[in-house]
């Protein structure tokens, strides 16, 4: 076995995770490690709260210095390669930048072991079994569209994932939403996994703080296509929260969203709006400081051929 991959991270605990469990504020801190592996480096005495030992169950007030030195084997996930096809639109000796189709699945979970993300990358780019969750840095729902990094080494991996929990990622998503909105605004609502339906989640008090903000591009006779940027990464934050203020997305019925068909639509027009069978969602801008020449990089999507069909649909009716 060759010698185990060496790490470090240093992060200061937000105001935001007073109250927390350590366990659980650092699976916020640090999304790119399961729980359990974190757990692991607590019990191990690799987590060090203000230079000393703590417990997975100690409470934190918020402004601890937390520092994790530990070791990632050699091989560091489960996970099988699987050729496919991977749409890559930048490539560099320290990330990727992948333009994510509807339909794919980021990462394997249950019931989706193969045909995902993860599963393509370890295939084109095998030491990437050695990074936490093969480099993703964040993920998107399997039908939404657009843009994903991926590191390649861990310090790369280590100084995005950084990047992202400091929002200094800008992530600039286009949705089509039910219903006409007069403005832009923001939603700061907390979000938290749904108490009866457990794959979802929903605006709650007791969930983790989101902030979405929201811009009117185009007004609709019965929609509106607007740019979203996200502050937080809650799972299906988005969604949630357009949902919570009346104007879901268009195709998301997991959130409440019904065919809504503007009067005196074409039949064509009222087969396409009706059938559309995924939320209205692509992730289309990216920037952020590079984690070695520390310069500012942009990338962009295009919109993909089923949103843009939409989108003129309801241009022209």
């Amino acid at each position: 076995m060759k010698n185990p991959t060496l790490l470090q991270h240093d992060v200061i605990v937000p105001a935001e995770s007073a109250g927390s469990r350590l366990d659980k504020a650092l699976v916020e801190l640090f999304p790119s490690y399961s729980r359990s592996r974190l757990q692991n480096w607590i019990e191990n005495g690799q987590v060090l709260v203000d230079g000393k030992l703590a417990r997975s169950k100690d409470k934190l007030v918020g402004g601890e210095s937390i520092v994790i030195k530990a070791e990632l084997p050699e091989q560091t996930t489960e996970w099988s390669a699987q050729k496919i096809d991977l749409p890559i639109i930048y490539e560099d000796d320290e990330l990727l930048i992948i333009n994510k189709p509807v339909g794919m699945v980021v990462h394997p979970a249950a019931g989706n072991q193969q045909n995902t993300m993860a599963n393509a990358l370890l295939d084109y780019l095998p030491q990437l079994a050695q990074v936490p969750r093969a480099g993703l840095i964040h993920r998107l729902d399997k039908e939404t569209s657009g843009l994903l990094i991926v590191a390649k080494t861990i310090s790369a991996q280590t100084y995005l994932v950084s990047e992202l929990q400091a929002r200094k990622i800008h992530r600039e998503y286009i949705a089509v939403i039910n219903g006409v909105l007069i403005s832009g605004g923001t939603v700061n609502e907390p979000i938290g996994r749904h108490v009866k339906y457990r794959q979802r989640r929903t605006v709650s008090q007791g969930g983790k703080p989101s902030v979405t903000h929201y811009r009117v591009i185009e007004r609709f006779a019965a929609h509106t296509l607007i740019k979203v940027v996200l502050e937080t990464g809650r799972t299906h934050q988005i969604r949630v929260h357009m949902s919570h203020i009346g104007y879901p997305l268009l195709g998301d019925k997991t959130y409440g969203a019904r065919p809504i068909v503007p009067q005196g639509a074409s039949p064509e027009a009222i087969e396409y709006i009706r059938n559309f069978k995924h939320q209205a969602l692509h992730a289309r801008r990216l920037s952020f400081i590079h984690p070695t020449t520390k310069k500012e990089i942009h990338f962009e999507a295009p919109v993909p051929e089923p949103l843009e069909k939409l989108i003129e649909y309801l241009r022209s009716e």
